[in-house]
């Protein structure tokens, strides 16, 4: 009876350490080790931090920056500046590619922010959590954006990683500091907002779909809200993605920006406005007609000064890329979508015929 007790005791001695660990990695895997007090991203978290659990792999948090997605081949946005300690990633030079603006309809706004952010570039960089990050951080514009067309560019000027980093769009009604203890995805959590995350998620009023492949340091992402057809189309670096929401007419947005990551960081690297005129119509159907130049201007036989006016009014037009491409295997989602040149066309078609 005393050897059945003891091989009973031992038996559930293994089985209980086997439970443990099983335990320790499910946890690990699932929250980061959330566990042991801190985030995904190697950020301590406080006890109101909300678990950010989605069946869709894309949307695991990572601790490892997200390389490969670069829009230049710069050396140091190919290699991922990350040590054995996410508080010991070093900051490299930010390149200049793709920052050939001068002008910018709007920066970032030094009144509007979240209290864990610091402005700098003339307020079109903006940083967050420059010591540590204990929630999420949020930004907004310093012009609302009205009627009119509108397209911008956010550069990822540093690591991309964590709980989540999102571009999108919001109303003035969004609380930018409501989750400074609480890791999550900001952007889109309601329905006053849209966001795009790093993973490759949309949200919107709390959920999320796949959307598009991944992006990271050096990625450029690039926003057009058209407020006259009520679309907001997102690209990255320089390619459509998709038409990312429709009916948006007689709001009025913000652009905003949000990040968890410690010691993140982004840049407006473009910012342009025009009114939805016959000349905007037109450069958009040249732009469609004519996808396979850098600038369509290059190949239009106009007189020097008016393809000076063009690109000075409506050059960002004439260089948006709708055309589709093959997203690489890597890829965990599509850099295109065929929709961005369809759904758009026959948007502007149908308007144009009411008027």
């Amino acid at each position: 009876m005393a050897r059945r007790t003891r091989s009973s005791r031992a038996w559930h001695f293994v089985l209980s350490g086997v439970r443990r660990e099983a335990d320790t990695r499910a946890v690990a895997l699932a929250t980061g080790a959330r566990g042991w007090g801190y985030d995904s991203d190697g950020q301590h978290s406080d006890s109101d931090s909300e678990p950010e659990f989605s069946s869709l792999s894309p949307s695991i948090p990572s601790a490892i920056p997200v390389t490969g997605e670069s829009y230049c081949n710069c050396e140091n946005q190919s290699e991922a500046p990350y040590c054995s300690s996410l508080h010991a990633l070093h900051r490299v030079k930010d390149c200049q590619c793709g920052e050939e603006d001068e002008y910018f309809d709007w920066v970032w706004d030094d009144l509007n922010k979240s209290t864990a952010t610091l402005l700098s570039c003339d307020n079109r960089k903006v940083n967050f959590h420059m010591e540590y990050s204990c929630g999420t951080a949020a930004i907004r514009g310093n012009k609302e954006l009205a009627d009119g067309q509108h397209f911008w560019e956010i550069k990822m000027t540093s690591p991309v990683y964590g709980t989540d980093m999102m571009v999108g769009i919001g109303t003035s009604d969004v609380n930018l500091d409501k989750y400074r203890h609480t890791f999550c995805s900001l952007l889109g959590k309601d329905e006053d907002s849209w966001g795009l995350s790093y993973t490759g998620l949309l949200h919107h009023k709390g959920d999320k779909i796949s959307f598009s492949s991944r992006f990271g340091q050096g990625s450029i992402i690039g926003v057009h809200l058209d407020t006259w057809h009520g679309t907001l189309t997102f690209f990255k670096n320089r390619k459509c993605i998709g038409v990312a929401a429709t009916k948006l007419q007689n709001k009025k947005f913000y652009p905003m920006v949000c990040s968890t990551a410690a010691k993140s960081s982004m840049k407006v690297i473009r910012s342009c406005a025009s009114c939805t005129s016959l000349q905007y119509l037109c450069c958009y159907r040249l732009r469609q007609l004519l996808p396979n130049y850098v600038d369509t201007l290059e190949v239009l036989p106009l007189p020097p000064g008016l393809k000076q006016v063009l690109h000075n009014k409506l050059g960002w037009v004439l260089s948006m890329n709708y055309s589709t491409s093959k997203p690489s295997s890597s890829s965990s989602g599509s850099d295109s979508d065929s929709s961005c040149g369809s759904d758009a066309e026959a948007c502007q078609r149908k308007r144009c015929r009411r008027t």
